[in-house]
């Protein structure tokens, strides 16, 4: 599978990289077949939360036998220095690690999120002590939603983040305002050689009325050249790597492409695009 340079890191990060949602509630040993499938496909970066369920506690027994072949990045919900503090410990346990490749502030959404988490004994100052106390080797920030370029440019011009993550998928490419935004961001991220995480890659749409068959809170692609089709859209842009998506039942459908991923030209990105109407963003319920 290849491999790119996560950004100032240096580390050559595989392109799929593991998504720890798709652990959310299952059991040791369906995790285990996860994983089991991850290390075969050579996949060598992680990416996982407390917020995502039986995650950290499933991976916990692993990284014993496998920390030192994976890039671990974990995150916090937490906004204030003292809740940081205390998820980080309390990951750091579930997950069996003395320390984080990377922490990173999860889920900021808005500008109003962004303040809040970069005041005065915010998240962020947890994050500097942790980096200090060798907790941490670097600092990223996530989030999710229409307006996650806009606002992490206006994040980067704040504090200088080792990593960025955020959604790219061609449903959310047709939207010109989306797409001009994320590639100023991307171009951003290449000049100040922050490593750039990508989710959402084979979203197509929203659960409406539909039983829901995935894990996944969005619709995803789900056969394998429909997955193929999205990850090479994703990956032909400037990204360092693809979360894979929350569901274990795409998660080999996933990997496989990324291991045979090719690059699309400019016109096949674009004849792709323009297909994009028969599908929905992921982001349609949950407004700009």
């Amino acid at each position: 599978m290849e491999k790119r340079r996560f950004g100032r890191t240096n580390h050559q990060s595989t392109v799929a990289i593991f998504g720890g949602a798709a652990l959310w509630d299952t059991t040791q040993f369906v995790a285990d077949r996860a994983m089991e499938q991850v290390i075969a496909a050579g996949v060598n970066h992680i990416d996982v939360a407390p917020s995502y369920g039986k995650a950290e506690e499933l991976i916990g027994p692993w990284m014993p036998r496998v920390r030192k072949d994976f890039f671990l990045g974990c995150k916090t919900l937490a906004r204030t220095k003292q809740g940081a503090w205390g998820e980080l410990q309390r990951s750091l346990e579930r997950l069996r690690v003395d320390a984080f490749d990377l922490y990173q502030i999860h889920a900021i959404t808005s500008l109003d999120q962004l303040d809040e988490a970069l005041r005065p004994d915010g998240v962020l100052d947890a994050m500097l002590e942790a980096r200090a106390q060798g907790l941490t080797k670097y600092i990223g920030i996530t989030g999710h939603g229409n307006a996650a370029p806009t606002v992490f440019m206006e994040a980067l011009r704040r504090f200088d983040f080792d990593s960025i993550l955020f959604p790219i998928n061609l449903v959310q490419f047709a939207d010109a305002s989306y797409r001009a935004s994320a590639q100023a961001l991307l171009q951003e991220c290449r000049k100040r050689d922050v490593g750039t995480l990508i989710i959402k890659a084979v979203g197509k749409g929203v659960w409406r009325e539909q039983p829901r068959t995935h894990t996944t809170w969005y619709v995803p692609f789900d056969t394998a050249p429909e997955v193929q089709t999205a990850v090479n859209f994703a990956l032909s842009q400037d990204v360092t790597g693809l979360c894979t998506a929350g569901d274990l039942s795409v998660l080999p459908l996933f990997l496989d492409a990324c291991a045979h991923f090719e690059p699309m030209r400019a016109e096949e990105q674009a004849k792709l695009i323009a297909t994009a109407e028969q599908y929905e963003s992921v982001f349609a319920l949950n407004g700009p």
